[in-house]
């Protein structure tokens, strides 16, 4: 499949939008990403606005890593509502990345297609942010379609419309000292690889195709891995998952991964390189896993 390189998607195109990592200390999270050679927008607190004008804390706010195509997102707790709680009880399974998100053209659409096929959903929501632009202050705002608490046991797994691209996708924030350009994959170790891939590929509508230790499931742009916990720790080099499920890795393209080495090693960040990708564990103050470097697409490990 031959994959989309607009930022938004049209018609029934569905795209790996971005990925979140769920962080007890923002101060902490940011300066990780920065270190590791990214550019960190100011943080962020997000809000549901109400039919009368008002503002009411949605429980999160975030910093991100904005790209080309897609971004990486860090949430932390703002208010005790119910997505404030949902963070709480992530971190207490495990810091790290709880939350994959997807961009459609229509969430409305896809919020009723869910519900449908039987699959729990709660109301479709509208939340903002307020944003820095270079013209001054604006908003950022986007429709969510989120499933009810459990159904994906993963962690928070979502639909959105973007309804503002030029406040979230800025030109001053998607240059990274690191190379970054794009979210390319992510992915999650499961304990039954075949109950999660059907019950993924339902969500998505798109097919789940069997592979060695797992499945993949490829969209317009961007791909769900799913792998057995051997198999993430064969991916990662690293220790075995904290829990399952687990969203323990995802992949971003880089212009030159001799430059991203540079960098990694000026930071003093431990990396292993593996037939033209570059793994390397995040920093402890964004949690457990890994990202997965690579200069393109086909040189991830599952890609091949």
């Amino acid at each position: 499949m031959e994959e989309s390189a607009r930022q938004l998607p049209s018609g029934e195109e569905i795209f790996l939008d971005h990925v979140g990592h769920f962080a007890a200390d923002r101060g902490a999270a940011g300066e990780a990403l920065a270190r590791a050679g990214f550019a960190p927008t100011p943080p962020s607190v997000q809000v549901n606005p109400g039919p009368d004008g008002s503002a009411a804390p949605a429980g999160t706010g975030n910093v991100t890593a904005m790209f080309a195509r897609g971004y990486v997102e860090v949430l932390f707790k703002t208010a005790d509502t119910p997505l404030g709680r949902q963070l709480d009880s992530a971190l207490a399974r495990y810091p790290g990345v709880h939350l994959i998100a997807f961009a459609v053209a229509d969430a409305a659409a896809h919020h009723a297609r869910l519900s449908a096929s039987g699959m729990p959903m709660q109301p479709l929501v509208s939340m903002q942010r307020p944003v820095e632009t270079v013209d001054g202050p604006d908003i950022a705002a986007f429709t969510v379609a989120r499933l009810s608490p459990g159904v994906m046991p993963e962690g928070r797994i979502q639909m959105l419309t973007h309804r503002t691209e030029h406040t979230v996708w800025q030109p001053r924030w998607l240059s990274h000292p690191n190379g970054a350009t794009a979210l390319l994959d992510v992915v999650i170790a499961v304990d039954d690889t075949t109950e999660a891939a059907a019950r993924f590929s339902r969500y998505l509508g798109r097919p789940a195709i069997g592979v060695a230790d797992g499945a993949t499931i490829a969209l317009e742009r961007g791909r769900v891995q799913i792998v057995t916990p051997a198999a993430y720790q064969e991916l990662t080099g690293g220790p075995p998952p904290p829990a399952l499920p687990f969203i323990g890795a995802y992949a971003l393209a880089v212009a030159s991964l001799d430059a991203l080495k540079a960098r990694l090693s000026h930071a003093g960040i431990a990396y292993t390189a593996r037939d033209g990708a570059i793994v390397t564990p995040f920093p402890e103050a964004l949690g457990q896993g890994a990202w997965v470097f690579v200069e393109k697409p086909g040189a991830l490990p599952w890609r091949r």
